[in-house]
């Protein structure tokens, strides 16, 4: 089944590329509520379902413990840009538990925010650990396991008890069956598993709404959903999709994007989450893709809605400042 072009780049008056993809919405009780291509092939999610990822870092009592708030709860949902901000708070967070930078196995990478590398190239001799987009994560983990005394040395690995909960975690919310079969190795060196897409949508539909969950859980995600809304700023950053998403309609929006062109969002209040994955893995693709889609369901002719359009079509400049085309999702997905 070929996937529908989602997305196109014009030059002028012309197009100039076309991306194609797959998109689901789905509510809380797995009910399609818009789709376009094929939403039973398995993806990675990636670091789209950091969310999910971050249950047992609450559900544990950890959070709880180490008097984790709003900020700490986005950041462990993150994929953040390195900003000091978010280097700050990730070795605060290992902090609490008496651990340090030498706790996280993610590795270490400049940012991929040109303003925020030139500022990181000017003040440090090299990133560390912190510094990874997914710190933030990785400093839950490291949190959740000393809780419960649990060694966090290897805390990355398949079989390492952490990594056997979020397995069962991601199992129970998204319906697949996950094993070594169908996972892979993700950037910051932790498990991530092939699901579908509709899979994936209906697991953030049952965070948004509780539906099929137990109380604990139910709590937990919503508690982890609220925090990623009150701080977007600490689920990604300055000039990032995930921020502005959410800033759009405080409150009101859940956004987090992946790699490889996977993108998930939610609208708590209306029980429905959203999955896009772009075929080629273009990320200017996919945040077009979720902002169409989310703009979907809000009202015509409202703030809301016209923003979301707005990053729906994107005006391309030069480097002299000139208007030279756009990236806009199609019609496809324009209701």
């Amino acid at each position: 089944m070929a996937n529908p072009v989602t997305v196109e780049v014009t030059r002028g008056l012309l197009v100039e590329s076309r991306h194609r993809g797959a998109v689901v919405a789905v509510d809380g009780d797995g009910k399609v509520v818009f789709s376009l291509g094929d939403i039973d092939a398995g993806v990675f999610p990636r670091s789209a379902c950091k969310a999910m990822q971050a249950l047992p870092l609450v559900e544990s009592g950890a959070a709880d413990a180490y008097g984790f708030g709003n900020r700490e709860l986005a950041l462990a949902c993150s994929s953040h840009n390195g900003e000091d901000e978010h280097v700050a708070l990730a070795s605060s967070m290992l902090a609490r538990a008496g651990r340090g930078v030498e706790a996280l196995e993610c590795g270490a990478h400049w940012s991929s925010s040109q303003k925020t590398l030139i500022h990181q190239a000017r003040t440090v001799d090299k990133p560390t650990a912190l510094h990874n987009n997914c710190s933030g994560k990785h400093a839950g983990f490291v949190c959740a396991c000393c809780h419960r005394d649990i060694d966090p040395k290897g805390y990355v690995g398949y079989d390492h008890p952490l990594q056997t909960e979020i397995r069962g975690t991601m199992e129970s919310l998204t319906g697949a069956v996950l094993g070594r079969d169908n996972c892979g190795t993700d950037g910051c060196s932790i498990p991530t598993y092939a699901v579908r897409l509709r899979g994936l949508a209906h697991g953030f539909a049952k965070m948004a709404t509780g539906a099929g969950l137990d109380p604990l859980r139910a709590k937990a995600s919503r508690r982890l959903f609220d925090a990623c809304m009150a701080e977007p700023f600490y689920v990604a950053g300055t000039g990032r999709a995930c921020t502005a998403l959410m800033q759009v309609a405080p409150g009101r929006i859940f956004a987090k994007t992946g790699a490889e062109g996977v993108f998930c969002a939610a609208i708590p209040e209306q029980g429905i989450a959203i999955a896009v994955k772009c075929d080629d893995g273009h990320s200017r693709a996919a945040e077009a893709m979720v902002a169409a889609t989310l703009s979907r369901f809000f009202e015509k002719d409202t703030a809301i809605r016209s923003a979301l359009s707005d990053m729906a079509t994107v005006r391309m400049h030069n480097w002299n400042g000139i208007h030279v085309g756009d990236i806009r999702a199609t019609a496809a997905l324009i209701d």
